[in-house]
């Protein structure tokens, strides 16, 4: 089996006190000089995943997160960096949030980057989730139906500025090039400078939904999906796989359960299980104050949502647990044995499955801890696989 092995780590720093009985999500400040340390964090990620023989470190974009939560603004910017001080790790977006872009500036920058680093960025492409972000920089977000027409305009125009010498583009939101002259000649097309050295490009989506228009826009446009979370047996990420494998059915491809998918899952290493679960409690606790308020977990009643931000009445909301979390796979917590046997059953239950990441960039999980986790990983849960 050819299986690559992936971390991702969404761009949050380390922060004091995590968990329900710390600062309130949206009350947490930090330092320029603190928010600054993402990089440096970025720089140990990569530094530890080459020398550990993981193939791809995923990183998020997020805007004006001053809680800490996510500290970077531009991922391809960063992953040459990061390719400066590496030589066979690649670097991927979980996701380039392109509804904030205009779509020329984004394929401008990846292409940008696969040049100069020999094609080892991977290009991911979100929605957007975070209204701050999304609308202060010129996008919808709040308007559900506007942010997805818009993104796929956005994203077919990428597609034309990467795979065509020459294009041209009509459309609602979008008209390429401009209406005006130049030189001699009116202008009817234009070419991206420098093209990407390495076409096609491989693009990567979440799928968060089972709804039909998404998922046959991205099968017709050849886009692999991510799903993060829900690894139990029968759970989240099957029926994604499951109905993301119907609309590549739709589109003409036949294929395995998991082919073209990244599926991951969190992991926390410990001596025992409850060990693990214990240590992990507070940076799931981080997790859901971090996301719940954003609308990440539709299943939460308004109520409980405000609970997050309350304190001890945070524990008599009926909120997910850590435990919760790890029985539907969404956390893997326990000894390297334990992980390796979820890791293989889930294998087993995708048996098109060619890639898997072992971290999801939970918010609340300290960069040191995740450090350590993947590091342990590739000690001893790692070498099964690789030889498989």
């Amino acid at each position: 089996m050819n299986l690559a092995i992936d971390a991702f780590y969404g761009g949050h720093v380390e922060m004091p006190n995590p968990g329900f009985r710390g600062p309130a999500a949206h009350t947490r400040r930090m330092s320029d000089a603190h928010l600054a340390t993402v990089y440096d964090e970025a720089l140990r990620f990569a530094e530890l995943m080459e020398r550990t023989g993981y193939d791809t470190l995923w990183l998020a974009e997020h805007h004006f997160q001053r809680e800490g939560y996510g500290c970077i603004g531009n991922v391809p910017l960063l992953s040459v960096h990061l390719a400066h001080h590496t030589k066979r790790l690649k670097f991927g977006a979980f996701f380039n949030t392109v509804t904030a872009w205009h779509p020329l500036r984004l394929a401008e920058d990846y292409a940008m980057v696969d040049v100069l680093t020999g094609g080892r960025l991977r290009f991911g492409i979100g929605r957007g989730y975070v209204a701050r972000e999304v609308e202060t920089l010129g996008g919808p977000l709040l308007d559900d139906s506007a942010n997805r027409d818009l993104f796929e305009e956005q994203v077919e125009i990428m597609l034309k500025a990467w795979h065509e010498p020459e294009f041209a583009h009509a459309g609602v939101a979008y008209r390429v090039p401009a209406d005006v002259p130049h030189m001699f000649d009116d202008l009817v097309d234009i070419t991206l400078v420098p093209r990407p050295a390495h076409l096609p490009v491989e693009i990567w989506q979440p799928i968060t939904s089972t709804k039909r228009r998404g998922l046959d826009f991205m099968a017709r446009h050849g886009v692999k999906g991510v799903i993060a979370g829900g690894t139990a047996p029968g759970g989240r990420a099957e029926q994604a796989a499951a109905v993301y494998r119907d609309a590549l059915a739709r589109a003409g491809r036949e294929t395995q359960l998991g082919e073209d998918l990244a599926v991951g899952f969190q992991i926390h290493l410990s001596d025992s299980r409850e060990a693990a679960l214990l240590e992990a409690t507070p940076w799931c606790e981080e997790h859901l104050k971090g996301l719940a308020p954003l609308g990440r977990y539709p299943q939460l009643s308004e109520a409980q949502i405000q609970a997050t931000a309350q304190g001890e009445a945070a524990y008599d909301a009926g909120l997910p647990t850590i435990h919760d979390l790890d029985a539907e796979g969404t956390w893997v917590c326990g000894t390297p044995d334990h992980v390796r046997d979820h890791l293989t059953g889930l294998l087993e239950r995708l048996p098109g499955l060619r890639r898997v990441f072992i971290q999801t960039g939970s918010l609340g999980v300290p960069p040191s801890a995740m450090r350590a986790d993947i590091e342990w990983f590739a000690q001893d849960v790692m070498p099964e696989f690789a030889a498989a």
